[in-house]
């Protein structure tokens, strides 16, 4: 069992950068791949990006490469999402999951209840 805790969504002005973190419980927690999702109102839920255990490989949404960064650290079991030159679109709820499987066939047996993130034109 692994429970998410997602932190660091606010209001930021278009252009600006926010950091988004995810803490994991258990002591699983670098056994399982990580992703961030994200959902705007109105919108079904997307994939954002993606983490495998080790922190060696990632893969992004093609809207946020470039401007996105997602990375972990198994020691504080703990996920980040380093978002920058955000856009008004980029407003959303944003989850954190975990996943035994890493690829974008993954299946997320975890979810966190989601931060909101808020960028103003």
């Amino acid at each position: 069992q692994v429970q998410l805790v997602e932190s660091g969504g606010g209001l930021v002005q278009a252009g600006g950068s926010l950091r988004l973190s995810c803490a994991a419980s258990g002591r699983t927690f670098s056994r399982y791949s990580m992703g961030w999702f994200r959902q705007a109102p109105g919108k079904e839920r997307e994939f954002v990006a993606a983490i495998d255990w080790s922190g060696l490989s990632t893969y992004y949404q093609d809207s946020v490469k470039g401007r996105f960064t997602i990375s972990r650290d198994n020691a504080k079991n703990r996920v980040y999402l380093q978002m920058s030159s955000l856009k008004p679109e980029d407003t959303a709820v944003y989850y954190c999951a975990a996943s035994p499987q890493y690829g974008p066939a993954a299946k997320y047996d975890y979810w966190g209840q989601g931060t909101q993130v808020t960028v103003s034109s």
